[in-house]
């Protein structure tokens, strides 16, 4: 049997063929459905970042795999997109001829750190669990999920239909597709300041977000293009989703709803109407993606857990980064553990000296808030 081989290259160079063949192996593999494990995701980010690059797997002429990563200092690598990749993949067909650990050698990685791994196949050896995932669908439409929804908690659902009518008393519910920049500004607008209010890293502060975010506002290619989503009661902007589309699967990154509307629950208003519109806008999975249990799993019909933490390669990784390892993922209470995950969640975010400083400056200005009996609790 041939040897199998690498080859690396930006992410903004993958040619089209090898795009269809990696759309083919997504469509072997359910679990690989989410526009964010595609060719055109990852070309986006090249577009944003000159650090995204995606690895080619071939044996002989027959291609066996792709894997998108920011390649870091010392070997180490993160998913394509980080920390905006809630999930990633090395994206292969179920026999591909090697394992994780082996197409991280041969694409010279010593270390990477995952934080949503999707591994269908089992080619990476086991690490942590992060926080479960949610889904939407509908397969009986979107009465038949609601009134399952309702049935499990009836008390909730009736109080968020009493506020819903609330709401509705500012101006007719209108829910649909937005291509207003005005929407899209106020929707990032109010996810930064409820960063700030919470004392969370926003995620929204560096130039490339921002960057990613306007460009994707713009794509609509037969395959993959950004969407936003926006509820409103007259005039007024209620609230929305935006993030990305394809292949019938809609993952909303960016989730704000309007901060002088809270005292009538804005997002469960929202997730009601979106459900409803499902099949109008021809979203057949609307992935909530992990975390916030509380607020996703009363509407999602699929719970899914992917991984978090570290591959080394045994000979590569020794020493690096062990703030990384997979022991990140358990002690979810311990502080040192919290510390951990916000470092690297800054180092994942900004890749600019500057504005790593910056974020760690304004973490430790927030320790208050976030340790005040009031505060988040860390996802």
């Amino acid at each position: 049997m041939a040897q199998i081989i690498a080859t690396r290259r930006p992410a903004t160079d993958l040619p089209d063929r090898e795009a269809d063949v990696w759309r083919a192996f997504q469509g072997q593999q359910t679990a690989f459905a989410n526009p964010l494990m595609g060719p055109d995701f990852a070309r986006a980010i090249g577009r944003v970042r000159d650090d995204a690059e995606v690895v080619t797997y071939r044996r002989g002429d027959e291609i066996v795999g792709f894997l998108g990563l920011h390649r870091r200092p010392g070997g180490f690598a993160r998913p394509l997109g980080a920390p905006f990749s809630d999930y990633h993949a090395l994206i292969t067909g179920p026999a591909p001829g090697m394992d994780g650990p082996q197409a991280l050698t041969l694409a010279g990685i010593g270390a990477f750190r995952h934080i949503g791994l999707v591994d269908p196949y089992g080619l990476f050896p086991p690490v942590g669990t992060g926080p479960d995932a949610f889904a939407i669908e509908t397969p009986d439409g979107p009465e038949a999920h609601l009134e399952s929804m309702r049935a499990v908690s009836p008390k909730k659902f009736k109080n968020w239909r009493r506020l819903s009518n609330r709401l509705a008393e500012l101006g007719p519910l209108r829910f649909d597709q937005s291509q207003s920049r005005d929407d899209l500004d106020a929707l990032l607008s109010w996810k930064s300041e409820q960063f700030e209010r919470t004392g969370l890293q926003d995620v929204l502060r560096p130039l490339w977000v921002r960057a990613l975010m306007s460009d994707l506002f713009e794509a609509d290619t037969p395959h993959f293009r950004g969407l936003m989503l926006t509820l409103h009661a007259g005039d007024t902007l209620v609230g929305g989703h935006f993030g990305v589309f394809g292949g019938g699967t809609y993952h909303p990154w960016i989730a704000s709803t309007n901060p002088a509307l809270a005292h009538v629950s804005p997002g469960n208003a929202f997730l009601d109407q979106a459900i409803r519109a499902m099949p109008r806008l021809g979203i057949t999975t609307y992935d909530l993606g992990p975390g916030h249990d509380h607020y996703k799993q009363p509407w999602a019909s699929i719970r899914k857990q992917v991984g978090v933490g570290l591959t080394l390669v045994e000979g590569k990784g020794r020493g690096l980064m062990t703030l990384g390892s997979t022991a990140w993922a358990s002690g979810a209470d311990a502080p040192l553990a919290k510390v951990r995950r916000r470092l690297d969640h800054i180092a994942a975010i900004d890749p600019t000296p500057a504005g790593r400083a910056l974020a760690l400056v304004h973490a430790m200005r927030a320790i208050p808030r976030r340790l005040s009996p009031s505060g988040p609790i860390e996802g």
